[in-house]
């Protein structure tokens, strides 16, 4: 059982606020269009803040607890660009400018570290009471393993999302982002503008996301703290990590059915964990070192095999997969 002091707990947290904080100020003080360097060099600062701090956290708590949490960081960190994908989308639709993408993206991990927070405290307490949990939650990876995989060729239906058809039905929404206002005053009238909306449909898309991930890295370790810690680290990073790989996303033809894969074996696994621990010593369960070593090596076979596609097939085309099908124009129901 790991022991965290109050004192690890407060730094922790206070340096991802810190990191936040950074985040926001420059959104609110610099709009502008983020460039490859700039992204590049935001990207490379972010997972060498997140290594260190595995390596601190390795070096303190000792070396299981230390793949626990690099396996955890890694579980989000790869379902993290599946969100990428999503925001794409999203920015897309909402043809959102690129001086305001920034914002977005920041006010968007905000509100996934505040849902994983509570997911996570939520979790952590009903698998402490019961041990069950542990195959509901698996259960629901497996369902979502399965969904995913059978409408991995389709994009989430943003514009049809239950959220953002109600917040245009009931509220006054402008034609222009008026300056990257959230509310604006036109001709007298107080109206919201399309970015509260493109907000509201980042919510939504994070409370989704969040149901997945955290039974995910609890898949990989029963620790709250690492699995806050996992969550935020990976999280902090996906401004940047939007800005440099949106021009490559489309090539990742096979994440879809990749992460289908990871979240499959995650759910075996827990259930596998309740068998060894409620049922029969003599259950096999995987250690965390294995399934560190199979989500690395599914994640280099789907780039690997992702890249040899896009490349003998330029027309091939990576989308975010859906947890259940809808009708596109380029596909009528599921594939």
């Amino acid at each position: 059982m790991l022991e965290i002091s109050g004192l690890t707990w407060a730094v922790t947290i206070g340096l991802i606020v810190v990191l936040l904080a950074v985040d926001l100020i420059l959104a609110a003080l610099r709009p502008h269009r983020v460039g490859f360097a700039e992204a590049t060099a935001w990207s490379v600062f972010y997972v060498a803040v997140a290594i260190g701090f595995g390596v601190w956290f390795a070096s303190v708590y000792g070396g299981d607890f230390g793949a626990q949490y690099f396996a955890g960081y890694i579980v989000e960190k790869s379902l993290s660009v599946d969100n990428l994908f999503v925001f794409v989308i999203i920015m897309t639709t909402f043809a959102v400018p690129e001086e305001h993408q920034h914002k977005v993206l920041t006010f968007g991990i905000v509100l996934a570290l505040l849902m994983r927070a509570v997911f996570i405290a939520v979790g952590a307490t009903l698998l402490s009471l019961f041990s069950f949990m542990f195959v509901v939650f698996g259960l629901l990876l497996l369902f979502t393993a399965v969904q995913l995989f059978r409408h991995r060729n389709e994009d989430p239906d943003v514009e049809n999302n239950v959220v953002v058809k109600t917040a245009r039905r009931i509220l006054p929404i402008s034609d222009e982002y008026v300056g990257g206002k959230l509310f604006a005053k036109i001709d007298g009238r107080r109206v919201t503008t399309p970015l509260f909306v493109v907000l509201v449909a980042i919510g939504g898309v994070d409370l989704l996301f969040a149901l997945d991930s955290i039974p995910a890295v609890f898949g990989v370790t029963e620790e709250a703290f690492i699995v806050f810690a996992a969550n935020a680290f990976a999280l902090l990073g996906l401004r940047a990590l939007f800005f440099l790989v949106k021009g490559l996303l489309d090539r990742l033809v096979y994440l879809s059915a990749g992460l289908a894969v990871i979240l499959a074996f995650i759910g075996v696994k827990l259930i596998l964990h309740w068998a060894h621990v409620d049922i029969n010593e003599s259950i096999p369960e995987v250690k965390t070192p294995v399934s560190l070593g199979v989500i690395v090596g599914i994640l280099v076979v789907v780039v690997v095999a992702s890249l040899l596609k896009t490349r003998n097939d330029p027309a091939a085309k990576a989308h975010a997969g859906s947890l259940r099908g809808h009708r596109t124009p380029d596909t009528e129901g599921d594939r």
